[in-house]
């Protein structure tokens, strides 16, 4: 398994000018899911015997080039059928199986421990995947090209293009290994760092990590405890001294208590300034987890491994590190931007659909307050922006995250410009402390935002246009636009102690046409009424 078996498939049918076909994909065709979840739902002899059945059919009537699963060797009937064919095994080491497995829930037999998991894979498998290959290519340090030719050479194949020249590679096959790297600027006594998108990133931790350190602390939210033991595990195995911290599940964490039981923790296990503490999670975690690194010794390396829409596109990114109290959100908390942000895309794959539409919110906000492309994509189609399998997933993600490196490379402390990604989060963080941070953060700043529309334009700041488009792009993905009316007394209340207030002095991000915030200092409160009028309900 991510060994490339589809990739140079692929390539080796074209080469051969002949066709391909995948029983892993011929299975979830049939069965309209993923493997994963057949795995989850009935477990693995029920799939082990679906996926015999299929490799039957595929071996009686088809001609080309055949891909199987990784375990379909492991029954009898099955490894009698390959006999007489040509059969490729491609092999893997266990650091080139782990970087590209990366945190892909996808893979549910490397679902805890990857590199032990893999190990014990091998263990069970090499011998019989030996005893049906006609030929064993090893596709370590290998790009799909090479391994293709290495195929063809092994089976002494003749290609079907003249002169045998491989052909250009396919779009797709580009984008399934492509990392985008993207710059965050450092200021005094911070360096830049890199937030990393793409699939398969496992691999890149150890090096953020870095050389000086010894001891390393997985901070994980409950609903993560097998993603949080398999890091901990998988940097064991690097000679780490690695510790898991489990917290609470979402706004639960950012808490005093909850950060002082981590202090607890790094001080039982000796942490010292050269170590370093990982945040995996949503954004609460990296919030915590970030807040904790910047408290410890007054300040520890730490790196955020965001799993959410929101923690890639807002909560990782910049710096910002903090917890809750009673009296609000992120009231307490420091700047102290972490090593590097690894966004692998492979977790959003079984994100509940609720938590995925809600991170809608934050790059819809990067879209009206920088850059309006990002509105245009989710327009173009709303349906398909909702879920991960969207074609513009990746780019939108990365739009987003662009808007921000740039801002928080401008003003990492919050002095002047990058006060600007606080559109619809002073509405939406009073409306989440209102509800006990029961509400999603995203479907608070998507009210937050539909506010701030109207207070533009009751303001005279921003056009008609510019303001109903706010209600009709999020009304679209499915992120609410109203609150309640009554509650409009206490939101004002909790308004006047958010981070940009000075004084009593409100003070609101808001448009001034599209892609033009500015501050709006001191509102008149009939303005703000008229505003919410149009928002409460």
């Amino acid at each position: 398994m991510g060994v490339g078996k589809s990739t140079v498939g692929q390539r080796l049918a074209e080469r051969l000018g002949t066709g391909f076909r995948d029983t892993d994909e011929d299975i979830v065709v049939a069965e309209g899911r993923a493997i994963a979840e057949i795995f989850v739902d009935e477990g693995e002899p029920a799939f082990r015997a679906l996926e015999k059945e299929f490799v039957r059919r595929a071996l009686a009537g088809h001609e080309g080039v055949l891909a199987l699963g990784g375990g379909a060797i492991l029954d009898d009937d099955t490894r009698a059928l390959l006999d007489g064919h040509r059969v490729v095994y491609l092999s893997m080491d266990v650091e080139s199986a782990v970087q590209r497995t990366g945190l892909n829930v996808a893979r549910p037999l490397l679902a805890v421990n990857p590199r032990k998991q893999w190990r014990e894979l091998m263990d069970a498998r090499r011998n019989l995947y030996e005893s049906v290959a006609t030929a064993v290519v090893s596709t370590d340090g290998r790009e799909p090209e090479e391994v293709t030719e290495a195929v063809l050479d092994a089976l002494e194949l003749k290609t079907v293009i003249p002169g045998g020249q491989p052909p250009d590679p396919r779009p797709e096959d580009t984008m399934a290994n492509q990392v985008t790297r993207i710059q965050v600027g450092g200021s005094a006594g911070s360096e830049p760092y890199e937030v990393l998108i793409g699939r398969q990133l496992l691999g890149e931790l150890g090096t953020l990590i870095g050389p000086k350190a010894k001891r390393v602390a997985v901070v994980h939210p409950e609903a993560l405890a097998e993603t949080g033991d398999a890091l901990r595990a998988d940097l064991a195995e690097q000679g780490f001294e690695a510790v898991a911290i489990q917290v609470p599940n979402a706004e639960e964490a950012k808490t005093a208590e909850v950060a002082a039981y981590c202090w607890k923790a790094l001080g039982q296990s000796g942490f010292t300034r050269s170590d370093a503490v990982v945040g995996v999670g949503g954004g609460s975690t990296t919030d915590l987890a970030g807040f904790v690194a910047a408290s410890w010794l007054r300040g520890v390396r730490w790196i955020a491994v965001p799993t959410t829409v929101l923690a890639m596109v807002d909560a990782a990114v910049g710096g910002k590190t903090g917890i809750n109290t009673a009296e609000g959100k992120n009231l307490v908390g420091a700047f102290h931007p972490p090593a590097g942000v690894l966004c692998d895309l492979a977790a959003l794959d079984s994100l509940p659909v609720n938590d995925y539409v809600s991170g809608l919110a934050e790059i819809i906000k990067a879209g009206f307050i920088a850059d309006p492309v990002i509105l245009d994509l989710i327009e173009a189609d709303p349906q398909a922006a909702r879920t991960p399998a969207g074609p513009h997933t990746a780019e939108l993600i990365e739009r987003s995250i662009r808007v921000k490196a740039e801002v928080v490379s401008a003003d990492l402390k919050e002095s002047g410009l990058r006060e600007i990604l606080n559109y619809g989060h002073t509405l939406g963080h009073a409306i989440e402390k209102n509800e006990r941070y029961k509400w999603r953060h995203g479907a608070a700043v998507a009210v937050g935002m539909h506010f701030a529309a109207e207070l533009g334009r009751v303001a005279g700041r921003l056009d008609d246009a510019t303001a109903d488009r706010h209600r009709t792009i999020l009304e679209s993905v499915g992120l609410p636009l109203h609150y309640r009316y009554d509650q409009w007394p206490k939101l004002v209340e909790t308004m006047k102690v958010d981070k940009k207030s000075r004084g009593d002095l409100l003070r609101f991000i808001v448009l001034d046409g599209l892609a033009k915030p500015t501050v709006l200092e001191g509102p008149d409160p009939a303005v703000l009424l008229a505003a919410y009028g149009e928002v409460g309900q």
